[in-house]
């Protein structure tokens, strides 16, 4: 077989072990990858189905579910509707919180209480992620809508606890 030839049946030989070895790494790769959702999701701002908001905020605040349950594990994404004047002491979550506003302006700030002045304007079409275990508090002037989207499940855990909405309802039971 002259040497040209012998050349190209290797150059092939050595081309076909890399696809191979390119197909099984392809593979391996998406068998691990999540699997897909079972059903698309496409809301308009009408579809909302807006509600009183959890005991875990004060009252006031409406919420409308968007995608997945933030008590479960997985992805959700909720919107909240804040009415003017409105306070969110200092607090945490368990998981990264990606926050978007879609109207008015939010009040967000770092620390391990409230402090008005200290509290960063964020207008509409403003984002903040905000990093698992982070300290801060939020607040409005004016009635405005946020979007939040996290990893469940989903909670808010307040640093001090005397300012969790839920043991001021307890204690008034």
């Amino acid at each position: 077989m002259p040497t040209s030839r012998r050349y190209s049946m290797l150059a092939i030989g050595v081309l076909a072990l890399g696809l191979l070895a390119a197909r099984t790494s392809f593979a391996e790769e998406t068998s691990k990858a999540p699997a897909a959702t079972a059903a698309h999701v496409m809301l308009t701002g009408g579809d909302l189905k807006w509600v009183d908001g959890p005991p875990s905020l004060p009252p006031g605040s409406k919420v409308a579910a968007m995608e997945g349950n933030p008590k479960e594990a997985g992805l959700f994404t909720m919107r909240l509707k804040l009415p003017a004047n409105y306070k969110i002491a200092a607090h945490w979550h368990p998981a990264d919180e990606h926050v978007t506003v879609i109207s008015g302006t939010f009040y967000m700030g770092m620390a391990d209480k409230l402090d008005e002045a200290a509290a960063k304007e964020l207008p509409t079409g403003s984002f903040v992620v905000m990093p698992a275990k982070q300290h801060h508090f939020a607040m409005t002037k004016t009635e405005t809508v946020v979007q939040l989207h996290g990893m469940g499940p989903w909670a808010i855990n307040y640093v001090n606890p005397a300012d969790d909405p839920r043991s001021k309802a307890a204690a008034k039971k």
